[in-house]
């Protein structure tokens, strides 16, 4: 098993409705933009243009209208994100070729793009990104030296001036549903972040098919955050003899070596004895020698890193993986292709999980 390239990366996109479980995703994401050294993205999907045509000021109400409501809301998550970043005190250099990354890991991981996941101290969130319609907020940190805005995102700072150490944090809000403005806002990002719930009570309907879609449509990783980090706990993550199973536990361990948390492998084993057995050079690994190789290939992939497995077994593979995720900090699974969504699994564990679950590419 080994590390697949993975596309690069130069932000993270979160997305902010005004919720606490926004709130906690923002923070989770800037914690994770400071350890892993990536400019942050906060972006509001601002939904009430699908539904009415009634967006200005009330006539004589100084501060009125949805628009200048949607703009208060973005302003608020952009600056929640600056004052965790400045809370999390990590400052990484920035080279003229673009953003610091971890340097633990090996060469098998460090050349690819950073890591997408989980730094930072808290979690949650929701909503939305775009490109930026008349009203948007500019962003309340200048942009980094190397590299351009993504499109649609304005900038506060001439690009001339002198850069700060730490993560570039951005606002862009834009009209729409949150699953989509946010998927478009993702493009070329390192990770999504997105809160369990989205939009609050009033659309709370609306919002609790985002995860899922997102889940299985998004262009990059998607963090869907549930709470704050649990330090000292493991990262675990699913491995089966799929052939996206290697890339998963790539991303796994990136993310192990971002937060400094011990990875623990787990498989489930749903055939029962008497299934037939495949032998020889084309055999598929099964059960333990599966899960031995994937521990092998993971310890690999990171010097250093603690690293374990877990054999279950058990009908439900969603079951099973929460259950041997009780504790955990994150739970790690691989997708279905984009056209197929997220598959049973996935959904299984978005419905029930306790912790934060990343769901790789």
């Amino acid at each position: 098993m080994s590390a697949p390239a993975r596309k690069q990366g130069g932000i993270v996109t979160v997305g902010y409705s005004g919720s606490e479980a926004a709130q906690l995703a923002v923070r989770w994401a800037a914690g994770y933009a400071a350890a892993a050294g990536l400019d942050l993205l906060v972006v509001h999907a601002w939904v009430w243009p699908v539904f009415t045509k009634n967006l200005g000021p009330v006539k004589g109400v100084a501060g009125s209208g949805l628009r200048h409501s949607a703009e208060a809301i973005l302003a608020e998550g952009v600056e929640l994100a600056r004052a965790a970043v400045l809370e999390a005190g990590v400052a990484h250099p920035r080279p003229a070729g673009g953003v610091a990354r971890p340097d633990t890991v090996t060469s098998a991981i460090s050349e690819q793009a950073p890591p997408p996941a989980i730094p930072g101290t808290a979690p949650g969130g929701a909503t939305s990104p775009g490109t930026a319609p008349p009203g948007t907020m500019p962003p309340a940190v200048p942009p980094a030296a190397a590299g351009a805005a993504p499109p649609g995102v304005e900038r506060a700072v001439p690009a001339g001036e002198p850069q700060p150490a730490g993560p570039v944090v951005d606002g862009v809000m834009e009209a729409g549903l949150p699953a989509p403005v946010l998927r478009d806002a993702a493009r070329g990002a390192a990770l999504l972040v997105v809160g369990s719930r989205g939009l609050g009570t009033v659309l709370d309907q609306v919002a609790g098919s985002v995860c899922l879609d997102l889940a299985g449509s998004a262009p990059c990783p998607v963090m869907v955050i549930r709470r704050p980090r649990n330090p000292g706990h493991p990262i675990v993550v699913g491995v089966d003899a799929s052939p996206r199973s290697p890339a998963t536990v790539a991303e796994a361990v990136r993310l192990a070596v971002v937060l400094g948390a011990p990875l623990q492998l787990v498989h489930v084993a749903t055939q029962r004895g008497g299934a037939r057995e495949e032998h020889g050079r084309h055999g598929t690994l099964r059960g333990q020698e599966l899960l031995d190789h994937a521990v092998d290939e993971a310890r690999g992939l990171a010097s250093g890193l603690e690293v374990s497995g877990i054999l279950r077994e058990g009908h439900n593979a969603a079951r099973e993986l929460l259950a041997a995720a009780a504790g955990s900090d994150v739970l790690v699974l691989g997708s279905h292709s984009p056209l197929a969504g997220p598959g049973n699994t996935v959904s299984g564990v978005l419905h029930k999980a306790g912790c934060n679950v990343l769901v790789t590419r």
